[in-house]
């Protein structure tokens, strides 16, 4: 029987609710992406708002005394993370989901990220690979399969923007490895500001080179950026200091294989997004692989 961590007994009710919160918070994402990308082409959305977030993040990180990289290298190592991590990343995610992929299934093919970043860790980072972890990585890669052979993605136009969103999940998989290498003491709200002045300094001039970079400001557009900028990238970053602060992050890892069906069941909710039976069962079988590698890394 389990002896319950005596920090788990002492645990604030904002602290128990917490880790729920962000994984709730980070499944919103897709949606915004969803909700603003008719008004905008996804560089420029993106270009907005990393540009929106590292005006706000960096008074902020100034005053509450974040402490700042002292040597160029570690500047120059949150910049790569920063480009691989939201350039990259956000990138693929928002110009698949563009280009017709659904939010729930954008969400479950990203959320395949800790399975690919466990597997990689083992060769990259030298770090024991359980047989548990293997059988994740397997259940996780074949419930994609199920997902992407859904009819409706069975086109060209959305088979190449699936795998756009599968680039994106590999570029932040390695974006968190090189993370985890390279950038382990520098504090995340400072990470925040360099991370996104980065994407926006690249994402920027690729808008106006291969975009109209026009926006069409209608309140749906601006609520989007709003919430993606205000309530997601600055407000769940904050959330995660909290936890790891306080803890409780570990928490946060083993509700991440929910986040596919939260996205799933918001999407149909606010858009009438459905997913065929075999897409709900390869759904499941993701999350029951990402379910078995965060349970493992954690025992």
């Amino acid at each position: 029987m389990a002896v319950p961590h005596p920090a788990a007994l002492s645990a604030s009710p904002l602290q128990r609710v917490a880790p729920a919160l962000f994984v709730l918070l980070w499944s919103t994402g897709f949606l915004g992406a969803k909700l603003g990308l008719p008004y905008a082409g996804p560089m420029t959305f993106l270009g907005v708002r990393f540009a929106i977030v590292a005006v706000l993040a960096a008074p902020l990180a100034l005053a509450s005394g974040a402490r700042w990289p002292e040597r160029p290298a570690q500047l120059l190592h949150v910049a790569v993370v920063g480009l691989l991590m939201q350039f990259a990343y956000l990138g693929g995610v928002f110009t698949g989901i563009a280009h017709g992929v659904p939010a729930g299934v954008s969400a479950l093919i990203v959320g395949l990220q800790p399975i690919l970043t466990a597997a990689l860790a083992g060769l990259v980072l030298g770090e024991r690979i359980r047989p548990v972890q293997w059988l994740g990585l397997a259940l996780g890669l074949a419930g994609v399969a199920l997902v992407v052979i859904n009819p409706a993605l069975l086109d060209r136009d959305r088979l190449g923007a699936a795998g756009i969103t599968i680039v994106a999940m590999v570029a932040i998989t390695v974006g968190t490895l090189y993370q985890k290498r390279f950038c382990s003491g520098i504090d995340l709200r400072v990470t925040v500001v360099i991370q996104n002045a980065v994407s926006a300094l690249a994402m920027l001039p690729a808008a106006l080179l291969f975009e109209p970079f026009t926006i069409e400001w209608t309140p749906r557009f601006v609520f989007a950026i709003a919430w993606l900028a205000i309530v997601l990238s600055l407000g769940a970053t904050m959330l995660l200091f909290y936890l790891i602060r306080h803890g409780a992050a570990s928490r946060v890892s083993s509700l991440f294989y929910l986040t596919p069906a939260v996205t799933a069941v918001m999407a149909f909710a606010l858009f009438g997004e459905t997913l065929s039976p075999l897409a709900l069962v390869g759904m499941a079988l993701a999350a029951a692989g990402v379910w078995a590698v965060n349970s493992s890394g954690r025992g």
